[in-house]
């Protein structure tokens, strides 16, 4: 699996180009269509995915997928478990990709930290179950935010059970 991290929009939003078998997905397109649509150009784009809704993981939805005629989160590939972990918002989900040991995790879990839980339609109780859930997967895994930098689980295990007692 090959990764390219892109920096979109004004918030520097993560969007993510993942190719693997000659395939290629779109993760969180949140900003300048012009700018991905360039990277992507000798690819063969397969899906699109968005982790939530919010406006920074989606402002180049629309014409990516007129564009490629896809439409967002319906294409299964590569043993895509797609896992709900609301908190920061109430629709956002993470890719786990298993074979590859690769989690995108959008605003939910960051290097040293997690997404905002006092924004509209976040919850905090949601949250915690969701960090309950995911401390259930193998530490090895590589997690792959919304914003900032790659992390692991094992790295941020500690203080995901410091939020469980919070």
């Amino acid at each position: 699996m090959q990764i390219e991290l892109l920096k979109v929009g004004e918030l520097r939003t993560n969007c993510y180009i993942v190719t693997k078998n000659n395939q290629t997905i779109i993760i969180d397109p949140g900003d300048e269509y012009e700018k991905i649509k360039e990277i992507c150009q000798n690819k063969k784009i397969v899906g699109i995915f968005v982790t939530h809704h919010h406006f920074d993981h989606i402002g180049a939805l629309k014409q990516l997928e007129e564009f490629y005629h896809v439409t967002h989160n319906t294409s299964t590939i590569w043993n895509l478990e797609i896992i709900p972990c609301p908190g920061h918002a109430k629709d956002l989900i993470c890719f786990y990709f298993k074979e590859d040991n690769v989690l995108f995790s959008g605003d939910f879990i960051f290097y040293h930290t997690i997404g905002r839980c006092d924004l509209e339609g976040s919850n905090w109780q949601a949250m915690q179950k969701s960090i309950e859930n995911i401390i259930t997967y193998p530490q090895d895994i590589i997690i792959y935010p919304g914003h900032g930098n790659p992390t692991t689980l094992k790295e941020e295990l500690p203080l995901l059970k410091q939020y469980l007692k919070m």
